[in-house]
């Protein structure tokens, strides 16, 4: 059989420009149904235009729904047909979205008008949400039907509730747990005509039910025939490509319809981001690439209990690994009876993903969600003392951090845990171009956090109370800012987000008895690792060696600098657990199981 060698992917893994498909793919999911949420919320402000303007005659609503229609199932037949059969199903696949698409935006527009003109306030959020519910509901209807592309694009957006309605994200909860299964028959044929073999023929056991199921792929169980080994095969579902062109059209014409008639919610550029991030995602030579890169990247800082599956072997649309098994991070009573301590997981997350940010040409996985994250009881103690290891899948989506770009977002997040405003408007504006306007908001963005916490401390947890306040300022009006803005930074800057917004998720759910404040420290010591590393190469590139005495005497006063914040925050960090051991924690989230 003649497969990628490990060899070769690793070449490609240190080649390639890395693109982070995953979090492109879900920003653009993020886009229908953020665009048809992104209506709702369009019209739950008060500024919003279209609430003003009179109902249009039915005679034009229906016009304006053929149109779409036509528009959508006619680019569906003209482009993407090679026979009957596949003309009528990718006409009918066309036709449910531009249907849904039609319907939605018609009733936003009804049910918006109707509020403006009730006058209790009450009645008026009872018109919207039902309508944000109406909406969603049918969305999630043709997503199932169509499958594939849009179920993940589905569990997105259920993730989004910084975003989009209650309403939308709670009716899109169903979709992650109900990812396609393709039949075993299915899987033999693609086998056979990816490698010219019989499973029988590579493996001497194949069970017929996968023991996971994604939106793009499933995961079977299998022996190595020649040496007995243990493996798990990844496989793509069989149908999926064949349905990407279309899907990424169909996505991609939603997204300029919903900005025809909302023009103040242009999100074009997230299906532009998808266009790029689904082929790679779809790739699995590029995911094993990215598997063996970061394998090896972790493998030299092995105090980090970090466990990547071994690649065995690629093809594009079939990736064979080592089975390595673990239960979810959030599985408390695991952790609780073996001894496990959550606060050194969270920690240990918080290390591993600085460093895949910060660290020197460390590649980013944008996708940590709890799916793609396991954990297990070590065998023995690692290096770094830690009586567990934390597994992480799917390699799909990656991206490599401009090393520029590094710093100052380094230089950036100092300025925040400093809790110094002009440096962190200063640096945001290296980062992402933010301007002074902008600033409040990208700072709560990128924190997560109300922008009047940023400017006290981000170390003390979330409350409620603060969550309800953000909550309510997009419902108020900053949605539309938000999109804006989302849509003028750098793209890595959203990778980036994102991956903190999941990172500080799964942190939440630990429960953890110090709050999130040991992970600022962890992440501030990244921070200034990163700013001393830019001022020794600034040296060495200097006239002269380091002896020299004008060299000499900058690189002391950078060790200084540098030895002064990690002393500092070695400090604060014993204390903190020394604080946990005997019992002081002032922060306590509260926990499924008694510790």
């Amino acid at each position: 059989m003649k497969c990628l060698s490990i060899n070769s992917l690793g070449r490609l893994a240190s080649n390639r420009s890395w693109t982070c498909s995953n979090c492109r793919t879900q920003l653009l999911a993020t886009h229908v149904k953020t665009t048809q949420r992104s209506i709702a919320r369009q019209y739950a402000t008060n500024s919003s235009s279209y609430s003003k303007r009179p109902p249009k005659p039915p005679r034009k609503r229906i016009t304006v729904l053929t149109a779409t229609a036509t528009a959508a199932t006619g680019a569906g037949v003209l482009a993407f047909t090679d026979d009957i059969k596949y003309g009528y199903d990718a006409t009918e696949r066309s036709g449910r979205v531009a249907a849904v698409l039609g319907v939605c935006i018609n009733d936003y527009r009804t049910s918006l008008n109707e509020r403006d003109k009730a006058e209790d306030p009450k009645e008026q959020e009872t018109i919207l949400k039902e309508c944000h519910k109406r909406c969603a509901e049918r969305t999630l209807k043709v997503l199932e039907k169509n499958g594939g592309i849009f179920i993940k694009l589905g569990q997105h957006l259920s993730a989004m509730t910084y975003l989009l309605p209650r309403e939308w994200t709670d009716t899109f909860i169903p979709l992650q747990d109900k990812c396609p299964v393709s039949s075993f028959e299915s899987i033999e044929q693609m086998f056979r005509s990816d490698t010219g073999e019989e499973l029988k023929d590579y493996f001497s056991e194949f069970s017929e039910e996968p023991i996971g199921a994604a939106s793009l792929a499933q995961v079977h169980l299998a022996t190595v025939k020649e040496n007995g080994r243990k493996v798990a095969v990844k496989v793509q579902h069989p149908g999926l490509a064949q349905w990407a062109p279309l899907d990424l059209a169909l996505t991609k014409f939603t997204f300029s319809t919903l900005k025809r008639f909302f023009p103040e919610y242009d999100l074009e550029w997230l299906s532009s981001e998808m266009e790029v991030s689904l082929p790679q995602e779809l790739d699995f030579q590029l995911e094993a690439a990215n598997a063996i890169r970061t394998q090896k990247h972790f493998s030299q800082i092995p105090e980090l209990p970090l466990v990547v599956p071994e690649v065995l072997w690629a093809k594009k649309r079939i990736l064979v690994m080592a089975n390595e098994s673990g239960h979810r991070l959030d599985d408390l009573e695991y952790l609780d009876s073996n001894h496990i301590d959550r606060d050194e997981v969270s920690a240990t997350l918080a290390r591993i993903f600085n460093e895949m940010i910060f660290g020197k040409n460390a590649p980013l996985h944008c996708d940590p969600h709890g799916g793609n994250l396991a954990i297990r009881k070590a065998s023995r103690r690692r290096p770094g003392g830690a009586n567990f290891e934390i597994i992480i899948y799917d390699h799909g989506l990656y991206r490599d951090i401009p090393e520029t770009l590094q710093r100052s977002y380094a230089k950036m997040w100092l300025a925040v845990i400093d809790g110094d405003m002009p440096a962190m408007k200063r640096y945001a504006r290296e980062v992402a171009g933010i301007t002074d306007e902008q600033f409040p908001l990208f700072a709560s963005a990128i924190t997560g956090r109300d922008y009047t916490v940023v400017r006290s401390s981000i170390a003390k947890p979330r409350s409620d109370a603060e969550k309800k306040t953000m909550g309510d300022a997009l419902q108020e009006g900053l949605l539309s800012d938000l999109v804006t803005m989302l849509g003028q930074v750098p793209r890595i800057i959203l990778l980036i987000l994102k991956t903190n917004d999941l990172t500080r998720s799964l942190d939440e759910n630990l429960h953890t008895r110090q709050g999130p404040m040991r992970s600022f420290l962890i992440l501030a010591r990244y921070c200034a690792r990163t700013v001393f590393r830019e001022h020794v190469e600034e040296i060495r590139n200097r006239p002269g060696s380091l002896l020299w005495p004008g060299n000499a005497l900058r690189f002391v006063a950078a060790w200084v600098g540098y030895l002064r914040v990690e002393l500092k925050l070695e400090a604060f960090e014993c204390w903190l657990s020394f604080k946990r051991l005997v019992g002081m924690n002032t922060v306590h989230y509260g926990s499924a199981v008694p510790l």
